[in-house]
């Protein structure tokens, strides 16, 4: 509504007109660049030029560790089994449908730890999808431990390189090698809603 405009057919209009206002951040599927914790203003719609990629899918069960369930480098390489994707598709477990409407906050989600992320980028994983709310730890003060080792924030900034998170892989999708299209609406922002598709190669 706008003074004696009104954008909604149920309520009189001829056409619906609707507001959408959201951040990208932790409400859905996105993908970020470094610009996510960078004072620099960085664009994902101007670093992420390429859509198509050859990926991996893995699963992997977080392990405990003090009071967090955490990836670490030892599960990676396992389930790598010494293949380097160009892009990385982390499906964490369990994986029931809940996590299509799960409320993460204040719930200490599991995340990625930094010699995990040190591991990839050397590997040379330049896209990283994941089914948590973010590769880092919920309440960590701000280090920003698993993003800045992936995108390298204190060296040669990838600025090529995204993260992908609050993707859902759903069961008939077994692990191993896909053709993945991300799909990125063209926002000049750190961050976009994305669309990540899977397609099986024969």
């Amino acid at each position: 509504r706008d003074k004696d405009f009104v954008g909604s057919i149920p309520a009189g209009a001829s056409t619906n007109f609707y507001d959408i206002w959201f951040n990208p951040h932790s409400h859905g599927t996105h993908t970020e660049c470094v610009g996510h914790i960078s004072a620099e203003h960085q664009s994902v719609n101007k670093y992420l030029q390429q859509f198509f990629f050859l990926a991996e899918v893995i699963t992997i069960s977080p392990s405990k560790e003090n009071q967090d369930l955490v990836i670490t480098k030892e599960q990676l390489q396992k389930a790598l089994g010494g293949t380097a994707p160009g892009a990385l598709v982390i499906r964490t477990l369990p994986n029931t449908a809940m996590k299509l409407n799960r409320q993460y906050s204040n719930s200490n989600p599991p995340y990625i730890l930094e010699d995990a992320m040190v591991f990839l980028r050397e590997l040379g994983v330049e896209h990283l999808l994941i089914d948590l709310p973010s590769v880092d730890k919920e309440k960590d003060n701000g280090a920003l431990l698993a993003h800045k080792a992936f995108w390298n924030f204190n060296g040669e900034v990838r600025l090529n390189a995204t993260i992908t998170e609050f993707i859902y892989i759903p069961e008939s999708i077994v692990d191993g090698s896909y053709f993945l299209n991300l799909q990125v609406a063209p926002f000049e922002n750190d961050a976009s809603p994305s669309r990540p598709v899977l397609y099986k190669i024969e």
